[in-house]
Order: C-alpha cells, then structure tokens, then sequence
C-alpha cells in the first residue's frame, strides 16, 4: 500500500499541503513521507521561455541609430535586432521564462505589438515589469538561466556584465552562457538570434 498526498494547486500558491496525518493534528508544513521517500510540502515551480530576433538592415536610415541589444548590454559594431521593443532576445527569453514558471503568461501576454506604451522598451524594463507581475500573483524567483545562440555577438568576454545587469533587474542569481549553431539554421546562416531561459519560482514569504 502506498501513502496519497495532494500538492498546493497550479493555479495559485500556497503554503501547505494536505497530507496523511493532517486530521490527526500533524502539520503538512514541512517534508513528510514514508520511508526514505520524503515529499515537501511546498513545491517550487519552473518554466521555460525562448526568444527569436532576426537582424535588422543596419544601412536603413531608420535603424541607423538603433544599437544591438543582448543581455542588457550595448554591441557597438554588431547589426541591430528588429522588434517591438529593444528586441534584447536574452531578456526577453528570461521574462517568458519567469511568466511561464509562475503562470502568468507569456511576454505577448503583457508587452505585446498591441501595446504602443511598451514600443522601444527595454530589456531591462521588461524584466522589472515582469517582476513586479510575479510578485503580484504571489511569487518570487529563486534563480535563473539564459544561453543566447547565435553567431554574434561574442559574448563570452561580457559574461560578468550582463550577469550584472540582468541580476540587478530581478533581483536574484541569473546565470549567462552562449552557444551557436554550428552553422545550422538562421542563427546558423547569421540572420538572427535565439535564446532560451529557465526560471525556478517559489511562493513570496517562503524561502
């Protein structure tokens, strides 16, 4: 015979679980479980977020002072990326990222091409704004990752930089790396760039 439990529901958070026990006065506050299979009672979430630019035609007049945005960072030299906002495909993997591991949505969601306020925005400002969203339903990040690929920007020399700045906009450890393609695909023929986040949540005052 096997021990049942109940986890806290997806749709909001929590800060107990129904476990055996319970009626009889035991708290479901902390780990519990039979044996050595010990399930806690407060469950952090995770979620996934990507991200796609193409590149824009830096000759065009109106892209002429439009600078390269990665990772919160400026890339003089580098072609611009085109988009709504700032296009910064590593912030922006990283706020699908956030929205989705607290079930908020995604970035079209909140700063989508039908919001006007939101044109030429930033990375940065992005992540603030999705973290106050986070905080509002309830949660905090505990930490998080972003890998950009593409065939530019080099980034490996500005990692610490754009861990700073990312870190600064959310608040909590934000690993940075980059890969490329091997030559595959659009990132891969330099039309463009991707990224891909993780996110891990947890419920505000528990940590």
């Amino acid at each position: 015979m096997s021990d049942s439990f109940s986890v806290p529901s997806h749709d909001c958070p929590s800060t107990s679980a129904v476990m055996p026990g319970e009626a009889d006065g035991e708290s479901a506050s902390s780990p519990v479980g039979n044996g050595d299979h010990l399930v806690p009672a407060i469950l952090p979430r995770v979620g996934i977020g990507t991200d796609v630019h193409a590149f824009a035609d830096s000759s065009a007049a109106d892209n002429a002072a439009r600078p390269c945005m990665v990772a919160g960072l400026s890339w003089p030299g580098e072609p611009p990326l085109k988009g709504h906002s700032d296009a910064d495909v590593a912030a922006h993997a990283l706020c699908d990222a956030i929205l989705s591991a607290a079930g908020q949505g995604d970035l079209g969601t909140h700063f989508g091409t039908n919001r006007p306020e939101w044109q030429g925005a930033s990375g940065k400002q992005l992540l603030e704004a999705t973290m106050e969203i986070i905080h509002q339903a309830g949660w905090e990040l505990g930490n998080a990752a972003v890998q950009v690929i593409a065939n530019r920007p080099r980034m490996r020399q500005r990692y610490d930089q754009a861990r700073a700045i990312l870190e600064e906009a959310v608040g909590a450890p934000v690993s940075v790396s980059a890969t490329t393609s091997d030559y595959l695909g659009f990132t891969g023929r330099g039309e463009g760039a991707a990224a891909v986040a993780t996110a891990l949540v947890y419920p505000l005052g528990r940590n």
